[in-house]
């Protein structure tokens, strides 16, 4: 499973595990990333979304049919 958000886009950052020592190594920062399974009433089906944490939240405060609408929109296949 890819650590990106299906809605938000959150992908991985990147950036540097420092020592006490001070040397420098590549590290990988992942966003939340949840498989959450919603009831898509519009087409009466479940559909399964892999969400970072913020949005799972902006799916509660806009509604299941606003996020696959934005998801849609991004050229995302739901």
């Amino acid at each position: 499973m890819s650590a990106h958000c299906q809605l938000t886009g959150r992908s991985p950052g990147f950036g540097n595990r420092i020592s006490h020592s001070h040397r420098r190594t590549p590290r990988r920062f992942d966003p939340n990333i949840q498989r959450k399974r919603y009831w898509l009433p519009s087409e009466g089906r479940h559909i399964r979304l892999t969400l970072s944490a913020k949005g799972v939240r902006t799916v509660d405060t806009i509604g299941i049919e606003a996020a696959v609408a934005r998801i849609r929109a991004r050229g995302r296949q739901v």
